[in-house]
């Protein structure tokens, strides 16, 4: 996973595998290979980027998401292939290889307790909010909410074989910061409920909040400052980099 719940999981491996991949990057025939072999482009949706897609469009047009969330995702969509244009071009016609290889199954539970703790369960409590009354609440959840959408749609377009693997890492690194300040902004609302008198909720709501909220900063934090800026996208570049060399 490289930092949200979509197509991303394909970039986590185990040691053994980085070393082997390691390898191929050393060796330019294995390269040359593996460029030369044609990669299927997928030329559609995946069922993952539809439901994404739908989230988006309900939270839009329920009018829960600030038109300032609106224009950071209308601007990632720009500046993605302005990047792919003049910053990280593709470098060969095919499909780039991933960082890191699908088969770690520990990996594998991370990016599932991430889709749980970032989407179905925000998802269940917005739900659960109309019917308590809680409006505070749904509108202090939705931005991150509809920012995660985003990010699972965003990050499927850009493994769809049309984008570089800088290109790729730049869309869970831009989308995680941002989203750290909505997550900021529930936690804040989520404590400052009682205080300001307007809560219409359950008790048992006020706490499953609080610490849905406080689970969100924790994960996504670690994800961003633990395992994209140090680990993912160093590695990113220096995959891109190795080909362009052997390119030229």
């Amino acid at each position: 996973m490289s930092g949200g719940v979509g197509p991303t999981y394909n970039d986590i491996s185990l040691p053994k595998e980085q070393e082997q991949e390691i390898k191929q990057n050393d060796d330019p025939a294995s390269l040359k290979t593996d460029t030369q072999t044609p990669r299927k482009q997928s030329s559609s949706f995946s069922f993952q980027q539809l439901n994404a897609l739908a989230v988006v469009l309900v939270l839009l047009a329920s009018g829960m998401v600030s038109p300032e969330d609106a224009l950071f995702v209308l601007f990632s969509i720009i500046y993605m292939f302005f990047l792919s244009k003049f910053a990280f071009p593709k470098l060969q016609s095919s499909a780039e290889p991933t960082v890191f290889s699908p088969q770690n199954k520990l990996l594998l539970i991370y990016v599932s307790i991430g889709a749980i703790i970032g989407l179905f369960l925000p998802i269940a409590y917005i739900f659960e909010g109309i019917f308590e009354g809680d409006k505070e609440g749904i509108r202090a959840a939705a931005p991150h909410v509809f920012l995660l959408a985003s990010q699972v749609f965003m990050e499927g377009l850009a493994f769809s074989g049309r984008f570089s693997t800088p290109v790729r890492a730049f869309v869970p690194v831009f989308y995680n910061s941002r989203r750290i300040f909505t997550i900021t902004e529930w936690l804040r609302n989520e404590f400052s409920k009682v205080n300001e008198g307007s809560y219409g909720g359950s008790t048992r709501r006020l706490y499953i909040g609080r610490g849905l909220a406080i689970a969100n900063m924790a994960f996504w934090c670690f994800n961003l400052f633990g395992f994209l800026l140090p680990v993912y996208l160093p590695k990113a570049f220096k995959r891109y980099y190795s080909g362009y060399k052997v390119k030229d």
